[in-house]
């Protein structure tokens, strides 16, 4: 059975990274390791010993690795905002590889673009999301018919999806992530229009 520490993860584990997840566990077959939740990019200043939330984290996070994987193979995930993908390249460092299929959906990006960024060697597929859910993105970018996956578990479902991205070979064009951060809209305010 694989275990976190021997994966990719062990580290974000370890650091307190790893947040609201909904599955953190092996595949059926043992040989993987799947996490479905968040990751904190920046955390608050620590006041004694009070644990305060992450200042801002990549979330909705769909990722499996191999045991001894030493990088994350594929990944995908939610940011507030664009530029938090700087933030993704510092944090997760060499934990991700120039072979990795990394989707990043972003609030602020115009509804009408999809581009690709290479950072620090590692490529990235940017994707617009508002009010919708990084699953659901997936499901379509994949075209996965959600019946398919509708009576798997947690973990399978997951596998499924993202054995289907590992395959993913779409180009798009390529952009800077100057270029990106240029073009990009104003963050949303996620608290209005909220109920008090």
């Amino acid at each position: 059975m694989t275990t976190i520490d021997q994966t990719p993860y062990g580290r974000l584990e370890t650091e307190g990274r790893l947040f609201n997840a909904v599955l953190k566990a092996p595949t059926a077959d043992g040989d993987r390791f799947a996490y479905r939740g968040d990751f904190a990019l920046k955390f608050q200043d620590k006041l004694a010993d009070e644990a305060r939330p992450p200042d801002f984290c990549m979330e909705q996070i769909l990722t499996l690795s191999n045991k001894g994987d030493a990088q994350i193979p594929v990944m995908a995930g939610y940011l507030h905002n664009f530029e938090y993908l700087q933030s993704v390249v510092d944090v997760l460092g060499d934990l991700l590889g120039p072979d990795g299929k990394y989707f990043m959906f972003c609030n602020n990006v115009d509804l009408s673009k999809t581009f690709s960024v290479t950072m620090d060697g590692k490529s990235f597929y940017v994707f617009p999301c508002d009010e919708s859910s990084v699953w659901k993105e997936m499901l379509e970018l994949l075209r996965i018919d959600k019946n398919d996956v509708k009576k798997m578990s947690t973990v399978d479902k997951t596998e499924y999806v993202l054995n289907a991205a590992l395959d993913f070979d779409d180009t798009f064009e390529e952009i800077s992530f100057e270029k990106g951060v240029e073009e990009m809209e104003p963050v949303k305010n996620r608290n209005e229009n909220r109920p008090v």
